[in-house]
Formats: structure tokens, C-alpha cells, sequence
């Protein structure tokens, strides 16, 4: 099927082109001099040491990100990330109304495209200066929004494949798609026994180990989507 070829190759572009950029970026702010007295100079405040932030929590996405030239690979590339989104997202659609002879717009699809939208907004704003305390508020209610409303549009599509897998037998592996769930679950769990923490001033050093952690445990949903589907003709 069509929807499935497509959902294989866009699947691959929503987990490498974040991953990629974001780890880019941490190349970028622990070796400035390779940039050094060019027109790319690594801003003092994209700077940092050697780290492993996945496990120390030594410094944040944002700030990795957000500094100059970093964000020239940024925010193309989230930018990119939700446009790909969207295209997922609707050929998920376009799936499930195929198997269940349905033409309507699943809660999944409101959803990831709702996280797209919010993944765009954030990326645009990132690093943009505003001394304005509602403003920092707002961005960081915006990256939540994407954060719940992806999880809530993976655990949604994971029920409705679930539901289907009978239909979906010869099409998908049944042992990834239990893979994809247990995922959903796992997030979701970790999300809920973090946030008394997150809310809370101090413990800094976790909030940056996980933030970088769960990015990529959101974005490995799609790397199983990829071996989820069985190639078709």
C-alpha cells in the first residue's frame, strides 16, 4: 500500500533529522574552535565543555541549541521535523480509514498534528530574546503541549493498531508494535513520576539529563515505526 511505503520513509526523516540536529548542536557548543575566527564563531553563550548530557545533565537542549550557528541547524531542522509530522500523521489516517472502511479524521491525527504545529512554534522562538516573563512562561507551556499531545497521538494510534492487528497481520510485525506500546507506557510513566520534580526549583542537572533522554525516547517511536511495517509492493 501506498500509505504504508510513505509512512516507512517519512518515519526514518522524524527520527534521524532531530536526533541528528540536536547532537550536531552538541558537537558544535563543546568544540567552538573549530568555528573560531569565521563567520560562524560559536556565541560565548553556546559554549561548554565536554559532557555527556544524557547522563549528566550538564547543560540543556535550549542552550546547545539556541546560540549562534547552532540554531541555523535547529531550527530547520524541527521545522522540517513538523512538516514530516504532518504527512505521518495523515497517512496514519488515511490507514486506519482504509482498514476499517471509514473516511473521518481520527483523535490521532488532531493530535500529532497539534504537536507538529507546537514543535514548529517552539523551534521559531527558540533563542529569540524577549525580557517579558509571560513570554517564558508561554514557551515553556508551548514544549509541553508537544510533549503531551505526542505522546497522547502515539498511544492512541497504538490502540487503533491493536484493535486491528488482525487486519494488520500480514502487514506488521505484532512483536514491534508491542514494542511501541510498551514505549508509550514507559513515557507516559516517566512524565508522571517526574513532574513533582520538574515543578520544583533546583534538581537541574536531571531536568537537562531527561530532557535529553526522553527527546529521544519520543522520537525512537518512529525508528520502530519503520521496522513495525513489513515492506509492500
Amino acid at each position: 500500500m501506498n500509505e504504508i511505503a510513505q509512512i516507512r520513509m517519512l518515519s526514518l526523516w522524524i527520527f534521524f533529522t532531530p536526533l541528528l540536529a540536536i547532537n550536531l548542536c552538541l558537537f558544535i557548543s563543546q568544540n567552538p574552535e573549530y568555528l573560531e575566527n569565521t563567520f560562524f564563531t560559536v556565541d560565548q553563550i553556546g559554549r561548554s565543555g565536554f559532557s555527556i548530557p544524557y547522563f549528566d545533565g550538564s547543560l540543556s537542549i535550549s542552550r546547545a541549541s539556541r546560540a549562534f550557528p547552532q540554531y541555523l541547524i535547529f531550527k530547520p531542522a524541527m521545522i522540517f521535523t513538523a512538516v514530516i509530522l504532518y504527512f505521518y500523521w495523515k497517512n496514519n489516517n488515511n490507514l486506519v480509514n482504509r482498514f476499517r472502511s471509514t473516511n473521518i479524521n481520527y483523535k490521532f491525527k488532531t493530535f500529532g498534528i497539534l504537536s507538529a504545529i507546537f514543535l514548529a512554534i517552539h523551534s521559531i522562538f527558540l533563542g529569540i530574546k524577549f525580557d517579558i516573563q509571560i513570554y517564558k512562561l508561554m514557551r515553556r507551556v508551548v514544549l509541553l503541549l508537544f510533549i503531551i499531545f505526542e505522546i497522547i497521538a502515539q498511544g492512541i494510534l497504538v490502540y487503533h493498531f491493536f484493535k486491528l492487528k488482525e487486519k494488520l497481520s500480514e502487514f506488521i510485525n505484532k512483536k514491534v508494535l508491542i514494542f511501541k506500546a510498551v514505549l508509550v507506557a514507559v513515557l507516559t510513566l516517566v512524565a508522571i513520576l517526574s513532574l513533582p520534580l520538574l515543578i520544583n526549583k533546583g534538581n537541574t542537572h536531571f531536568k537537562h539529563a531527561l530532557e535529553w533522554n526522553y527527546f529521544v525516547g519520543v522520537i525512537l517511536f518512529y525508528l520502530f515505526t519503520r521496522f513495525l511495517w513489513r515492506r509492500t509492493t
